[in-house]
């Protein structure tokens, strides 16, 4: 009978702009534009950018007055926490197929 020997390894596994990604995975149409994803106009934030808005220099955690001065071609969307969460578990399902174990550090990231 053969055996197999596996490799140890750490991999670290961080999805850019995760919210941005889904947002574009659900519409296609969004492909190639400045997405921006985050709370309200009067005093929410970017939860995340595309990296088409990043060229006009909107990041996490600024404030969305702030990325639509830089950016008011952007494409504004709403967090949709609940399809994140599922995308995030079909993924990470995919890393188990690989890794017995798994450590998850965000939806995003493990």
């Amino acid at each position: 009978m053969e055996t197999k020997t596996w490799i140890k390894a750490i991999i670290h596994l961080d999805m850019d702009a995760f919210y941005a990604a889904v947002e574009v995975l659900d519409n296609p149409d969004l492909q190639g534009k400045p997405v921006i994803v985050g709370g309200s106009k009067e005093r929410g934030v970017v939860s995340s950018a595309s990296y088409e808005a990043r060229t006009f220099g909107v990041h996490s955690a600024q404030p969305i007055a702030t990325a639509m001065r830089l950016c008011p071609q952007g494409i504004f969307r709403p967090v949709r926490m609940k399809r994140y969460k599922e995308i995030s578990r079909q993924i990470f399902e995919i890393f188990k197929r690989f890794s017995p174990l798994v450590e998850p550090l965000s939806l995003d990231e493990a």
